[in-house]
Order: structure tokens, then sequence, then C-alpha cells
């Protein structure tokens, strides 16, 4: 540009914007921000692009989808339900999947996208559990991420039910029975929510509103402030040779991440389509309308809300009397648990920090065998889940395996029980195990497979000392040590014995850090004495 050139009218509406809004100075300070290259880290996108798929496809079939009550009687293009009377929510959507072009695609793509950003949320929060990547400052992130995950499975909830299929009335007929259960106020809930006696005609459109509006509006903002504070925190990182907690490395947002992270997105998208274009999902046409009197012989719902119908089947029909008034336990205790059995994962990081009462910040993420309790409690997190989801489908595996109900029910009961309690010894046991041979590796080298026989006839293995790298990869975790009962006396010399609050923290922190929950990292000296008398 020469001295005399006036700068150009796009340049000039640049200078303009940056002037009021900073646009400029904000991208320059976070589009150079560094991102670790990791595959893990690839499961927290997929939450973010499912949920912009959701929200797109979901966009596209409020066009079409009328959410009332009011009874009609069908008479488009599909035959089997010409004159069958039913809601215009029923009609509406069978228009969707028969009348309007790529209407059943785009149902299919949504629902998929549902399920499989509820499966992503779940796979990313174990990821983060697993790895410590909660600990400070990361745990109101963590709190953000749960409630995301709550959220997403009460919002697949209420879209699964909008269609009111018989499949889909079901579920909901489930919801009102356990509504009721609940003592003193059960019956005012559900006047509230149904607007009558069930099943009434306000429940899809309050369904809808929760759906499309209120529960999408808190999620949109969490995933913000979820993504803000990551930014704010910057991502953490598996150790490694020049990786400490007070530096990133790897790859800048600006260019190669965003690059690889669009040509993610539009794979994750493919994918997604390809899949509902060649696997159907909730085909409400096979189910017909919802009809109080009919139940549908495989009604299931989807994945992620199974367990809380398996707790209700394995639950025993229990019921007491008070002052006049009957207490459905079977239904009610369940409906209790449901709550405690996702917040149990939810309350970790805060409880685990009390545990090692550690202050620091950690960027830096643990190899889920260098926490051994942790990472047991989790598998068996997750067995407990398991064993409640398959007790959803009892019914299901009774017919298909051709085995007794009853006597699946009493396993899973058995099971609730018993599954977590074994996952969680048989997993401290192999991270424990697995401890030890890291700890042989670093002292030892590595097995080559190599045989040599030394000058007075013994056969040995020859073993090959580990690279730095490697060395460093085994060793860099750290070790905290369990906390200690406060001294029995103050600084004046009184006597203070310790609480029951203060002796049982005591008791889990050696249970998590104590000699039985690690093995003992190699020192120096030791590497030094085995590496000099092996002569490498």
């Amino acid at each position: 540009m020469t001295r005399n050139q006036s700068p150009g009218r796009g340049r000039r509406t640049a200078d303009w914007a940056d002037g009021r809004l900073g646009i400029y100075t904000l991208a320059r300070a976070n589009l150079r921000k560094i991102f670790p290259d990791h595959w893990s880290f690839m499961v927290g996108e997929i939450c973010l692009y499912t949920f912009v798929i959701i929200i797109l496809t979901g966009v596209w079939l409020t066009l079409f989808f009328k959410p009332g009550m009011g009874e009609v009687v069908y008479a488009g293009s599909y035959a089997p339900l010409r004159g069958v009377p039913m809601s215009e929510a029923y009609a509406s959507t069978v228009d969707i999947s028969f009348e309007v072009r790529g209407g059943l695609l785009i149902r299919q793509i949504h629902h998929w996208a549902a399920i499989v950003f509820v499966a992503a949320m779940f796979v990313h929060m174990m990821r983060v559990f697993f790895t410590g990547a909660f600990r400070k400052p990361r745990e109101i992130n963590w709190v953000f991420g749960f409630l995301l995950l709550f959220l997403g499975m009460l919002d697949g909830f209420f879209g699964y039910s909008l269609p009111d299929d018989l499949l889909s009335g079901t579920g909901i007929r489930f919801i009102e029975g356990s509504i009721l259960a609940v003592p003193l106020i059960g019956t005012y809930i559900q006047m509230f929510l149904f607007g009558g006696e069930f099943p009434g005609h306000d429940i899809v459109p309050r369904f809808f509103t929760l759906h499309v509006l209120l529960i999408p509006g808190i999620m949109l903002g969490l995933l913000v402030a979820h993504l803000i504070l990551v930014f704010h925190h910057k991502h953490t990182q598996w150790a490694g040779p020049g990786r400490t907690e007070k530096n990133v490395v790897g790859m800048p947002l600006m260019p190669v991440y965003l690059a690889k992270a669009g040509g993610f997105f539009f794979l994750v998208f493919g994918v997604i389509a390809l899949v509902a274009a060649i696997a159907t999902v909730n085909p409400i046409w096979a189910y017909g309308p919802y009809r109080s009197d009919q139940v549908s012989t495989d009604a299931q719902p989807d994945w992620y809300m199974g367990f809380a119908e398996g707790l209700i089947r394995i639950m025993p029909g229990w019921e007491i009397g008070l002052w006049g008034h009957t207490l459905n336990l079977g239904v009610l205790i369940p409906f209790a648990l449901f709550p405690l059995v996702l917040g149990a994962i939810a309350v970790h990081p805060f409880v685990e920090g009390r545990l090692t009462d550690d202050r620091r910040e950690h960027h830096l993420l643990d190899r889920p065998r260098n926490a051994p309790v942790r990472t047991a409690l989790g598998a068996a997190w997750i067995s407990l889940y398991l064993v409640a989801l398959a007790a959803g489908g009892n019914d299901l595996i009774a017919t298909h395996l051709h085995l007794s109900l009853d006597s699946i029910t009493y396993a899973a009961r058995v099971g609730f029980f018993a599954v977590p309690v074994t996952v969680f010894t048989v997993t401290k046991r192999w991270c424990l195990g697995l401890q030890r041979r890291d700890r042989d590796k670093v002292l030892h080298g590595r097995e080559t497979g190599v045989i040599k026989r030394l000058p007075h006839g013994e056969f040995t293995e020859v073993h090959a000392r580990l690279s730095p790298a490697e060395l460093h990869r085994l060793t860099a975790h750290e070790q905290p040590r369990p906390l200690e009962l406060p001294a029995p006396v103050d600084e004046n010399g009184v006597a203070r014995p310790a609480g029951a609050l203060a002796r049982t923290r005591t008791r889990l922190s050696r249970g998590f850090h104590g000699e039985g929950g690690r093995i003992p990292k190699p020192t120096a000296e030791e590497f030094r004495e085995i590496t000099e008398g092996h002569g490498h």
C-alpha cells in the first residue's frame, strides 16, 4: 500500500469493529492457545458435535411437529394406520416420517445423535474420573459436566415421550407411577405435571416446552461455562518429557487444532447419518398410538434410562401402612436410589479432596493403575450401573434366552450387592499388579526374549534398559501420603482426643493412600544399585 492510498472498505470495517468490540485483541490472545494431542480427548469433542447435531435437527423437526393431544383420525399414506384415532402429536410424527421429504432420516439422525450424545458424555466423564482430571482447579467443571449428563438423560426421556406412541406412553405411565409413590406430595406433583388424571391433555405440550426450550437452554449455558473454564484452566495432559504442571505441550488452536476439529465434526456427522440411514430406531408406526389399556410387550427405554427401570424391577414389592396411608417401598426406594447412584460419582472429587487434603493445582493426568482405589471405585460404580441396566431388560433376557424371569430377577438382586464388591476387589488387585510390573520394568528393564548362558552354566534372560522417556512416564506420578490423626494435645498441653469425624477421615485416607493402596515407586538409589549390579 502506498503512502497516499487509503485502506480498503473491508479493513476499515474490521478496524471499526475491533475498536468497539476488541475482537482482534481477544482472538490474538486465544487462537494460539495450545491443546495437547491424545485420542482420549476426542471423546469430549464428540459430545460437543452431537449436541450441535441435535440442535440443528431438532430445530428442523419443530417446524413440522404438532405438540397437541387433541384426537384426530389418521388419513395419511401409511395404510395400516388409516382410520385409527390418535393424538395430534402422534399423527404429526407419522407425517414427518412418511409425508415430509427427508423427514424420517432427520428423525433418525436426531434420535441417534441423542443416544451417542449421552454415551459420549458418559465415556468422557469416566475418562476424566479415571485419570484424575477433576482435581483442583476443575471441581466446578466436573459438576457442570455431571449436570450436562443428567440433563441430557432427562431431555432424552422427554424427547422420547413426545411422539405419544404406545412405547413412549408406557414410559410416561412408568414415571407417573413413580411420582405417585412419593409420600404426601406425590398426587399434587402428578396433577400439576399431567394437568389432571393420567394421561390428561397437557403432558405432551409441557414435555415439548421442557424438551425444546427450558432444558436445552440450561444445557447451552452449562456448555458455554464448561468450555470457558476449559480455556481458563488450560487443558490437562499426560505426563511425559518436557510436560509439567505449569506448561502445555501440543498444537495451537489456530490453524492446526481447528482444522482437525472441523474435519472430525463432519466425520461424526457422517457416521451418525450413515447409522441413521441403515439402522432404524424408535419405529413409532410399528407400535401404534398410545392407549391406556394396552402395553407394548417389549417396552424398553433408551439405554441411559434403563438402569432406573432396573432398580424398580429388582426391588421387592414391599408396602407398609402408616397412619392410614400406604407407602409403596417397592417404588419409593428405587425412586430415591436413582439420584443417589448418579450423585455418588458427582461428589467423589470433593470426597477425594478431603481425604488427600491436597490444595495444589493439578494439570498432569494420572494413569488409572497409579490410583488403584479410585479406579476400583469407578469400575464398581459402572458394574452397579450395568447390573441395574440388565435388570431393566429382564423380560427380554428371559424370552430370548429361554430362562426363568424370577431366576433373572433374583440373580440381579444378588448381583446388585455382590458384583460391585467383587469388581472393586479385582480391579484394585489388578492395578496393584500393574504397578508391580511397572516397578520391575524400571528396575530391571524390558524383557528382550534373548536367553544368555553365564560362565557357570546358568541361563538368564537379557533385559534392555528403558529409554529416558519411558522411565519418566513410569515414575512421574505422585504417591500422596495418608492423613494422620491430629496431635492428642494442643499447644497448651491440654488433652484433646480426636473426634469421630477425624478418625473416620483418617481411616478412609489410609484406605486410599496407605500401604494396601499402592506399590512404592523405585527410588533413585534402588535403580542405581540394580542397574550397576546387572552391569548395564
